[in-house]
């Protein structure tokens, strides 16, 4: 009898995954010299100036990430303020510290301009020995950051505060999916909360500032999204099995957090008068597509783009049919068009971010993950430390437009290697048939999403009469991992 589960070990993932870095031009391996760097950075130890850095380990600091996450970004802690207000500090992990600007583990993380998340590898902008221990913010060992604070307000908006360095130290490892289903009250209070005396109602105090934000920013207009982006569950080198995370309350805790902590950093900076890199998604060019997708459910949107007009149409569509709205998720997010980075010069106005319903916004609490947070962290500690700006505005611009490009590289890695990994999964089951959900239809291709499990791919034959959002039947006619595709023919 034929071994099905050998032949499934027989493809190389992992090769696959080196490969297509290459292919869109990231470098998948450190150097010598950056490992030879950062070896150096290991034998000097955490180096700090007291006298400039506040003493912040005794607080109830905590972090909420994946359950394989070992590069933690940011740490949170919250208390009651007067007038209903709750006093929101995040602290992001301070990766200048030791990854100083132009050397070449700063050129390498430039070069690459982010950490890419392949499915079965993991290509850290940052050399593990960084990212995932000394300028990680792990659980239980005294770490430098960088701390934000601002204050929520009792309607949900919130007063940006100061901005400083600090020690601190992570109480606590917490995971999305049980702290979440413990905030929905899907279940009991985790281990890792109850271990900590007071982590309990520190957390509760977090979620009531997240919802207060969130709430705020609805009501602006923020737009929300249900996107499947399936995961590969991998066993003695095999795919055994595709999973879809479905985000929930701690996920949105460290959302709505985040976004408040990046609009106080602009804030921030603008205050001291310096050019920016600035995260934005334009007004969609493509708001008549947007329109004509509405009308598709007996719905109008206005003539010109408002996005609370938008975001309330999404919220009627996911109440109505939940199983179909991430794929109308995905089709309205390639009409409103990429995010991308630009520069900002001082006293100029902002584009804005049409999805979040904010005007002045950035990326900074991800220094170990992605380079535009690295810059903007040489920006602040640049005006904390009274010195001159370490970029010009044209760096800044060519930086814009670099990382832009690296993260739709990243991107491409990234869909390129979930068609890889549904392919080695399903490679043994040709000719078997499945019920699918039609995501695309126009000259450009039918395309499907099966229900179980949810890979996706296209329709070469039998596909006439086939609408976006119909249950159909596929057959699986043909796949390759290694060239990342999946057809499937109608009527299976």
């Amino acid at each position: 009898m034929k071994d099905k589960s050998r032949n499934r070990k027989n493809i190389d993932l992992k090769a696959i995954a080196v490969q297509a870095m290459m292919r869109y031009g990231f470098e998948a391996q450190f150097s010598r010299q950056v490992t030879d760097e950062v070896e150096s950075m290991v034998a000097g130890g955490l180096k700090y100036e007291p006298g400039g850095v506040r003493d912040l380990r005794h607080l109830l600091w905590s972090s909420i990430d994946n359950l394989d996450t070992l590069d933690f970004d940011q740490l949170e802690y919250c208390e009651r303020g007067g007038s209903q207000e709750i006093m929101v500090k995040v602290a992001i992990a301070d990766v200048d510290s030791l990854v100083k600007k132009s050397s070449k583990t700063d050129e390498h993380a430039a070069r690459n301009g982010s950490s890419v998340y392949a499915g079965v590898s993991i290509f850290p902008m940052l050399p593990e020995k960084l990212s995932s221990d000394l300028t990680s913010l792990r659980p239980g060992v005294d770490r430098l950051a960088v701390v934000i604070e601002y204050a929520v307000l009792a309607d949900g908006s919130f007063r940006p505060g100061d901005v400083y360095r600090a020690l601190v130290k992570n109480k606590a490892k917490l995971v999305y999916e049980e702290t979440g289903d413990w905030l929905e009250g899907k279940s009991g209070v985790p281990e890792p909360v109850a271990a900590v005396p007071g982590l309990q109602e520190q957390l509760r105090l977090q979620d009531e500032a997240s919802q207060r934000l969130k709430g705020f920013r609805l009501q602006l207009g923020a737009l929300e999204f249900d996107t499947i982006e399936a995961k590969p569950v991998i066993r003695e080198d095999a795919v055994k099995d595709l999973v879809v995370v479905a985000k929930n309350r701690a996920h949105y805790l460290i959302e709505n957090v985040m976004v408040a902590a990046n609009e106080t950093i602009v804030a921030f900076l603008e205050k001291a008068g310096i050019p920016i890199i600035q995260r934005v998604v334009r007004v969609p060019r493509n708001w008549d597509g947007i329109r004509a997708v509405a009308s598709t459910y007996n719905e109008t949107l206005p003539v010109e783009p408002v996005a609370k007009a938008l975001a309330d149409f999404l919220i009627r569509r996911k109440d109505a049919d939940p199983l179909r709205f991430p794929d109308l998720s995905l089709t309205v997010v390639k009409l409103l068009g990429p995010g991308e980075y630009m520069m900002l010069e001082p006293g100029k106005p902002h584009t804005g971010h049409f999805c979040l319903a904010v005007m002045d916004y950035t990326h900074s609490t991800a220094p170990n993950r992605r380079y535009v947070d690295v810059i903007i962290q040489r920006l602040i500690k640049s005006v904390l430390d009274k010195k001159q700006t370490p970029y010009t505005m044209k760096e800044l611009t060519d930086y814009s437009a670099w990382c832009t490009d690296r993260e739709k590289a990243g991107k491409k890695v990234e869909r390129f290697m979930r068609k890889a990994a549904a392919a080695a999964m399903l490679h043994d089951r040709l000719g078997e048939s499945f019920d699918a959900i039609v995501t695309g239809a126009s000259d450009k291709g039918t395309y499907v999403r099966l229900l179980s499990p949810p890979a996706e791919g296209r329709v070469i034959r039998g596909m006439e009469g086939m609408t976006v959002g119909q249950r159909v039947r596929v057959r699986l006619a043909a796949l390759d991992p290694y060239r990342g595709f999946i057809d499937f023919v109608g009527g299976g």
